[in-house]
């Protein structure tokens, strides 16, 4: 089995560094999974997410000429949650693009008017909405002391 670029795959950790871990994929070469490439949170210690002989799935990142191995445990835990979220997805809506606006009898001015009344609509929404997410217009205590 070659190791590609992009490929996630299953491999056993078979040392620990304070700089990141070292994975044996399956074909037996050993690659390097950086510490910022564990986790998707900062990661200060590793042995707090790995442990020696724990087997993980990993995303090959780089092969570089002389043979190293760069992979990413946190890549390949986002592939499969892409994944997985791609295929729960609801399929998408069709759009009837055809259908004729409304809209097209109404002069210059009255199409202008329309979307301003529209658009202070909106705004009045959106106000409350911020309004309402702040807790309202509270008004401070005058007595501070």
């Amino acid at each position: 089995m070659l190791v590609e670029v992009g490929k996630v795959v299953e491999g056993k950790v078979t040392g620990i560094t304070g700089f990141g871990a070292f994975v044996q994929l399956p074909d037996g070469k050993t690659g390097l999974v950086h510490i910022s490439e564990v986790a998707v949170e900062y990661v200060k210690d590793i042995k707090k997410h790995l442990k020696e002989n724990q087997v993980v799935k990993v995303k090959v990142l780089s092969v570089d000429n002389d043979g190293k191995i760069s992979l990413s445990i946190k890549k390949a835990l986002e592939n499969e949650s892409n994944r997985s979220t791609r295929s729960s997805s609801r399929p998408p809506v069709d759009i009837d693009w055809s259908r004729r606006n409304n809209n097209e009898n109404l002069s210059f001015e009255d199409k202008l008017l329309k979307f301003k009344q529209d658009s202070d609509e909106r705004m009045q929404d959106l106000k409350r909405s911020i309004e309402s997410k702040r807790g309202g217009g509270y008004k401070r205590s005058a007595n501070i002391f």
